[in-house]
């Protein structure tokens, strides 16, 4: 099976699209194509040769309080800015048909590439997660995401997405 990654369009096939959540089933199906009509954020498909999505992410604009980082990062930051930069992979997930195929990984490190080249021209710290369950939370934590100390997100600078 050949697959590839595209911006979310109206020939991809999104109806069969079940990965095991609700929540992201329906947001793919119901919301996405409105979030990105409404500049609310970007959404990614793997897709097959029939443009029958296999998965997909999305990426937004986002900001972090100061006092939500970890102590030894905020010591680095400027004392000025109380809200700092990021980049939100709001969802990822996969096809039942394709988990465990390393698909997950390949949608993941796709997204944080896209966010690395944002970075390049844009002011932006880290990418953020918020894990839906505790297998996601291992998931990015074997991607070296940190737990942020005062939510359930999760953190990963932009100095460690360069160096993966």
């Amino acid at each position: 099976m050949k697959l590839k990654i595209e911006k979310l369009e109206s020939i991809h096939v999104k109806e069969e699209f079940s990965c095991g959540y609700d929540l992201l089933d329906n947001y793919l199906k119901r919301q996405a194509n409105q979030d990105i009509k409404r500049k609310l954020s970007s959404c990614s498909v793997l897709v097959d040769e029939q443009n029958i999505v296999k998965g997909y992410f999305t990426l937004s604009a986002n900001s972090i309080r100061r006092q939500d980082l970890p102590e030894e990062l905020i010591k680095k930051l400027p004392p000025s800015y109380s809200d700092l930069p990021v980049i939100l992979l709001g969802r990822i997930a996969i096809d039942k048909s394709i988990q465990g195929n390393g698909f997950g990984e390949n949608l993941l490190l796709h997204a944080l590439k896209k966010c690395l080249d944002l970075s390049n021209q844009l002011g932006i710290l880290a990418v953020v997660v918020d894990p839906i369950d505790s297998k996601a939370i291992s998931f990015y934590k074997s991607y070296s995401f940190i737990e942020l100390p005062t939510s359930d997100k999760m953190f990963l600078s932009m100095k460690t997405i360069e160096q993966l």
